[in-house]
């Protein structure tokens, strides 16, 4: 894949959340009665979707495409050998924050709907985080 095809990729993710983000937002706090609601469910559904979806494609493929770009990639890097080259770039403030956010993607593709609590608690999560994940992803595509 190339950088073009990713950024059109992700693009689409983000426009996609950016106009449910309102609508979701206005369901806050979440409620476990919330889970009840098919419109919410449609809505919660929609927003894990495409944030998994950014954190994916970010981590797997626009990280290594960025570096490629500058020429400090090399095909033996596995992940966290990428997070840390974009931290000493300055392109990411921590690795250990994406590995964090992997952590969250992670939360909320495995437990729900198991565990409602938690549920609530990482979509609350998630909402905040998907704002740094915007500013990640301008901060990468004006490095190249």
């Amino acid at each position: 894949m190339t950088l073009e095809q990713i950024r059109k990729e992700l693009d689409i993710h983000f426009i996609r959340i950016d106009a449910i983000l309102p609508e979701l937002t206005s369901y806050l706090p979440l409620k476990e009665s919330d889970f009840q609601e098919i419109e919410k469910i449609k809505t919660i559904d929609f927003f894990i979707y495409r944030f998994t979806k950014i954190q994916d494609r970010m981590g797997e493929k626009l990280f290594p495409l960025i570096l490629k770009e500058l020429h400090e990639y090399k095909t033996s890097m596995s992940l966290i050998d990428v997070l840390h080259r974009l931290e000493k770039l300055e392109l990411l403030e921590s690795s250990d924050i994406w590995i964090d956010y992997r952590k969250l993607r992670n939360a909320l593709t495995h437990e729900y709907p198991d565990n409602e609590d938690e549920m609530i608690e990482s979509i609350a999560l998630a909402i905040d985080v998907y704002g740094d994940l915007k500013k990640i992803y301008t901060k990468l595509l004006n490095s190249v």
